[in-house]
């Protein structure tokens, strides 16, 4: 198929694409704007057409593809005009978290040993207070109250109300008990 006859086949199914895309989109703008994307698809791919098959068809094919792949694309996408939740979007750089982190491991080396293993036990291993008891060999109501005051111990010491010994032997060694802990789950 010559080019000229080709361009003058795709101008003459103009009202039809038109008139399906609007049947598809119920917008008349959104079916311009499909009629034009499938237009120009289609003299991209002007070789992909086989002549002699029915052009209407293979554009119409071209103008539902356009439509649904726009359609999947923007129930993805959210209306942001004002970029509030693009705003709400950001990213915090990680080396604070990593330090947070490193902080963290090395406040849980100040607790008492008792308070430090019940935390471990029930916040990195998973147990119940219950099973946390047997395991130390003291009541529920003990765990509970080492584990409170553990956290509580933690939030003083990460707010900066109270300041500690940070140390790479600290981290190691926090690390390790969670480690251990995380592998030893119920």
């Amino acid at each position: 198929m010559n080019n000229a006859k080709f361009k003058q086949d795709l101008v003459d199914t103009i009202p039809r694409l038109r008139a399906f895309a609007r049947s598809i989109s119920g917008n008349r703008d959104r079916a311009d704007d499909l009629v034009q994307e499938t237009l120009a698809k289609a003299i991209a791919n002007k070789d992909k057409f086989t002549e002699g098959t029915n052009l209407t068809a293979w554009l119409i094919t071209i103008l539902r593809n356009q439509y649904y792949s726009v359609g999947r694309k923007m129930q993805r996408e959210v209306a942001d005009p004002d970029g509030e939740h693009a705003a709400s979007l950001e990213s915090k750089p990680q080396q604070a978290g990593h330090l947070e982190m490193k902080d963290f491991l090395s406040a849980l080396q100040v607790l008492p040993d008792d308070q430090r293993e019940a935390l471990i036990l029930i916040g990195a291993s998973g147990f119940s207070y219950e099973e946390a008891a047997d395991i130390l060999g003291v009541r529920p109501g003990t765990v509970k109250s080492r584990v409170s005051r553990a956290r509580a111990r933690l939030e003083e010491l990460m707010s900066g109300q109270e300041s500690f010994e940070r140390s790479d032997l600290a981290v190691a060694e926090s690390a390790e008990l969670i480690q251990n802990a995380l592998s030893a789950q119920p």
